[in-house]
């Protein structure tokens, strides 16, 4: 081996420390998908092509693949995300809520708060996404996930029935549907408008529509 001293009277450079193989990954992942769900949320999953996504994640689609896979991954992602970040009021109020109608009262007190927050788009992706789309795998999931909060929510019915919170003879899964409509209904109206107060007084009408014992 040839020695500092002789390296530097040879001309002998040093070999450079060997660079990790790969290419390092060029944009924060975490970032990217908060943007593109709000790229789905506001267009629908239908309406956003994969250059509104590069657009709107300021990456080409070689790095989105690679990252996220094809469109329909993405959204799924996205959606999974969004249920977690945005959605989850709604798993909250009836984990914590003592009754279900406490529950189904601040779910659509949350859903008014956060389906118009200026921060993001209105309404909720979940209902918004599958508008005009063509792509059943994707209106199926949606339609899943929908029917999940309903199937919760009278769930959550059916033991106040058991326990006396709720009358014999209330009908679960009619109350629980109307819900579900006032939910999705809120988000619409949200996304052609509405205010939070206005969405608010909706749901108190709701409420002071329940069955009382």
């Amino acid at each position: 081996m040839v020695s500092n001293k002789e390296g530097e009277e040879t001309g002998l450079q040093a070999r450079p420390a060997a660079r990790p193989r790969g290419r390092p990954r060029s944009f924060d992942r975490e970032t990217a998908l908060e943007k593109a769900i709000l790229a789905f949320w506001e267009r629908g999953y239908e309406a956003t092509s994969v250059s509104d996504l590069t657009r709107v994640m300021n990456i080409g689609a070689p790095s989105l693949y690679a990252a996220f896979g094809d469109k329909q991954s993405l959204f799924e992602e996205a959606v999974r995300a969004y249920d977690v970040r945005y959605g989850s009021f709604v798993d909250r109020a009836l984990a914590e809520e003592p009754t279900a109608r406490a529950a189904v009262a601040r779910m659509l007190r949350e859903a008014a708060a956060e389906y118009t927050d200026p921060a993001h788009p209105h309404g909720c992706l979940v209902a918004h996404a599958a508008t005009n789309c063509s792509t059943p795998e994707v209106e199926e999931s949606l339609r899943h996930r929908r029917n999940a909060t309903i199937a919760a929510v009278r769930s959550r019915m059916e033991a106040d029935i058991a326990t006396g919170a709720l009358p014999s003879g209330t009908d679960a899964a009619a109350l629980a549907r109307h819900a579900g409509a006032m939910i999705q209904g809120m988000s619409q109206q949200a996304r052609d408008g509405a205010s939070r107060e206005e969405l608010e007084a909706l749901a108190e009408i709701a409420m002071a529509n329940w069955p009382r014992t």
